[in-house]
């Protein structure tokens, strides 16, 4: 195995890490769990910014069924959100109003953050980061199937 690959692969995964972590600090700093903020922002980075069907939350999140169920009936509860049934076997996650202000102090916060960061940046430098980080999901893939 080639050392400066092994070097540049934990430098890789302590990145990964430490934005993980970051993110994790902002949830904390704007009152909300990990998962209630990944829930927000994924209805907030939604076409619609007021729902977003159940399904696209779990393939976007990349959290278990559990952990969303679990979040999703707290902010139910919370007077956050509610699904609504579209079919037997698809429901709409709507936030209500005061899930729209939450969602806007917190997950459109970050959002805005994120936003401010690329805009900070040169366009092509834009572009090269996100071909070079589609380009390795891509192949990480490629190599998931194969284990």
């Amino acid at each position: 195995m080639n050392c400066n690959f092994s070097k540049a692969m934990k430098r890789f995964n302590h990145l990964l890490s430490e934005i993980d972590a970051t993110y994790h600090e902002m949830s904390l700093k704007l009152g909300l769990s990990d998962s209630a903020m990944i829930i927000l922002y994924t209805i907030c980075d939604n076409d619609d910014k007021n729902s977003c069907l159940l399904q696209d939350i779990c393939h976007r999140s990349g959290l278990s069924k559990q952990t969303i169920n679990s979040s999703l009936r707290q902010l139910e509860s919370k007077g956050i959100l509610y699904l609504e049934a579209i079919t037997p076997k698809s429901k709409n996650v709507c936030l209500t109003d005061r899930g729209k202000q939450l969602a806007n102090q917190t997950a459109g916060r970050v959002i805005q953050a994120e936003n401010e960061i690329f805009a900070s940046w040169p366009q092509e430098d834009v572009e090269k980061y996100l071909a070079l980080t589609e380009s390795f999901l891509l192949a990480l893939r490629d190599k998931a199937k194969n284990l």
